[in-house]
C-alpha cells in the first residue's frame, strides 16, 4: 500500500516532504517566481521550492515533470531550447505566443502543442493579462538540452546569442528563481 505523502509548508506554499501520494491545491502549493520568466509551480519540493529549510530533503517525481507556468504579457517563459525528451503543453487561461522550429503560432486557452524530443520552442506570454500553462515533460538519466541561436527567438527577448548545451551558461544573465507567488495573484483562476 502506498502511503500519502506529508505536506509542509515552505516560503512560498505547501511542499511534498516525503514519498507518497498526495493532493494539493494550486492556490495553496509551493511556487517559485522569476523576474525574467514569471512564476511556476512545480508541485514537487526541489532545492529551489525548499528554500531555506535545509532540515528537509527534496522530493521529485521519476519519469515526469509537471509545471504550471504563468506568463506576463511580453515574458518569455524561459529560453528557446529542444531537449532529447518530449514535452507537452495546454494553455489554460488567457494567451501566448509559441516560438517552435523558427515560426510564431499565437495559442489561447485550451490550444494544445506537443513538442517531441529534438523540438526548438518556447512560449512568451501575449493578450492583456496572465497566461496559465500546464507543462509536462519526460525525464531521463541521459537527457540533453541545446539552446540554439534564433533570431525570432531574440526578438522576443528569449534567446541566447551563442549556441550552448549548457543551462548555466544559457541563463548566466539572467536572474535566478526565488521562492514567490507570481505578480498579479489576484488575478488568476484560483486566487
Amino acid at each position: 500500500m502506498v502511503e500519502e505523502a506529508r505536506l509542509e509548508a515552505v516560503s512560498s506554499g505547501l511542499a511534498p516532504v516525503s514519498d507518497g501520494w498526495f493532493v494539493v491545491n494550486v492556490g495553496e502549493a509551493a511556487w517559485l517566481r522569476n523576474e525574467a520568466f514569471g512564476g511556476r509551480c512545480v508541485f514537487e519540493s526541489s532545492r529551489r521550492v525548499l528554500g531555506g529549510r535545509p532540515d528537509l530533503e527534496p522530493r521529485m517525481f521519476d519519469g515526469v515533470g509537471f509545471t504550471l507556468a504563468v506568463l506576463e504579457p511580453g515574458k518569455p517563459s524561459g529560453l528557446y531550447h529542444g531537449e532529447s525528451t518530449q514535452e507537452d503543453f495546454l494553455v489554460l487561461a488567457g494567451e501566448c505566443l509559441l516560438l517552435v522550429e523558427g515560426e510564431e503560432r499565437p495559442l489561447r486557452a485550451w490550444d494544445f502543442a506537443h513538442c517531441p524530443a529534438g523540438t526548438e520552442h518556447v512560449f512568451v506570454g501575449g493578450g492583456t493579462g496572465p497566461c496559465v500553462i500546464f507543462m509536462t515533460g519526460a525525464r531521463s538519466k541521459d537527457k540533453t538540452i541545446v539552446y540554439p541561436r534564433s533570431e525570432v527567438a531574440r526578438a522576443h527577448g528569449a534567446g541566447v546569442e551563442a549556441e550552448t548545451h549548457a543551462p548555466v551558461e544559457a541563463y548566466a544573465a539572467f536572474p535566478q528563481w526565488e521562492t514567490g507567488r507570481p505578480d498579479h495573484w489576484d488575478r488568476l483562476p484560483w486566487s
